[in-house]
């Protein structure tokens, strides 16, 4: 019996292939013709026939010769840069930063504007994303996605803005507008869960498939990442740790008149400052006070012994349900505790219950929310762009 030969599998084959060289000349590029072939498995005849087709394309160009023995010297491909662009905005109550990398993922556009003289956020966004192309002299047009980091809940179902604590004009129906204005695909995340994915791209989570991220700042708020993928529950609001019920403070019964949670109340930035006034750091703010902590060692470390007891209690409660190998502190107060704040985490957790996953401090100094929105928009536009080379 003669085998069955598949519709469309050279096609198909043709795509797989250019989707893998385009993934290595990210990596690894540029590179010769020849290279590629060696790390692809393909014949020298293939692998031509492949560049040959993605510079047809514009997805590849040429950028250098590289010398070699007897005969002319091999030509050198790249990932076009231009081919395609993307930004990503990080909003918050007082500014907006906005952000525009080329294919590639190099930054080449940033913006930061302040949100307080302004209750339209379709034209905060729409300026913030014109001028962040506009700096990297990208075209509109070939902005391809636009991803934002806010705080509070994204519906799963719809992608749109159902609560953000700090953003009153932000609400149901944004989305629509926002796409209608743009004319481009843009996407709400939350801005926790983009440090998430920062720190899984180049923090302190690489490699980790489970994890969880504590963000610890002005607000309390949790990422949840599983089997490298982020879960964001059936209303969007898994991760909001600040509305956990703690001991140690009184737990409010209506949410919508936007009283402080339990576990906000615990460990926000608000309580970190009573905490630092009460160890004899009255005048700074939350993260600067537990820096001085941390600078001051042993006579510090009663403050952060009694941070890390309430911080624990969230953390706890997090790792016996989901008993992950890893917590990430981040945020300022997180980034400011270091590991003299996490290690003592790491204890406390282990002291209260079964499970005794590893604190660590976020790997990221700079940025991560809107690190993790470029991030968002450029797995999303590659997928796009490098999963259609084949007409």
């Amino acid at each position: 019996m003669s085998a069955t030969r598949l519709p469309g599998t050279p096609r198909l084959l043709r795509a797989l292939n250019d989707r893998a060289a385009l993934e290595l000349l990210l990596e690894r590029g540029p590179l010769t013709r020849a290279r590629l072939g060696e790390l692809t498995g393909l014949s020298k005849v293939t692998a031509s026939q492949l560049v040959e087709r993605l510079e047809e394309r514009g997805l590849v160009t040429r950028v250098g010769e590289q010398a070699g023995g007897r005969g002319p010297n091999a030509q050198l491909y790249a990932v076009r840069p231009g081919s395609a662009h993307v930004v990503g905005v990080d909003v918050g109550p007082d500014r907006v930063v906005a952000a525009c990398a080329d294919i590639t993922g190099a930054v080449i556009g940033r913006v930061e504007q302040s949100t307080r003289d302004t209750d339209d956020p379709v034209g905060v966004v729409h300026n913030a994303v014109v001028q962040a192309a506009s700096s990297a002299q990208a075209q509109l047009s070939s902005v391809r996605r636009i991803v934002l980091g806010t705080p509070g809940l994204v519906d799963p179902h719809t992608g749109d803005i159902t609560f953000a604590f700090n953003l009153p004009r932000w609400h149901s129906g944004l989305l629509a507008a926002l796409r209608d204005d743009l004319h481009t695909p843009v996407v709400f995340e939350n801005d926790v869960n983009l440090a998430a994915v920062a720190e899984a791209q180049s923090g302190a989570a690489q490699g980790v498939g489970d994890f969880v991220l504590v963000w610890v700042g002005a607000g309390v708020g949790l990422a949840i990442m599983l089997g490298g993928r982020l879960h964001h529950g059936s209303s969007g609001a898994a991760g909001e740790i600040g509305y956990l019920p703690v001991p140690g403070a009184p737990i409010p019964r209506d949410v919508s008149r936007r009283a402080k949670p339990a576990f906000q109340q615990l460990i926000g930035a608000d309580s970190v400052r009573a905490v630092a006034r009460e160890h004899g750091y009255p005048d700074a703010d939350a993260a600067e006070a537990v820096r001085a902590a941390v600078a001051d060692g042993d006579r510090g470390g009663p403050m952060l012994d009694e941070l890390a007891r309430r911080l624990a209690l969230g953390v706890a409660s997090t790792c016996v349900v989901l008993d992950p190998p890893l917590v990430v502190l981040a945020g300022e107060v997180g980034q400011a505790g270091g590991a003299a704040l996490a290690d003592r985490v790491q204890q406390e957790v282990a002291a209260i219950t079964l499970v005794r996953p590893r604190v660590v401090p976020t790997g990221l100094t700079e940025e991560p929310i809107l690190r993790g929105a470029l991030r968002t928009a450029l797995d999303a536009v590659r997928d796009e762009v490098f999963g259609s080379t084949v007409g």
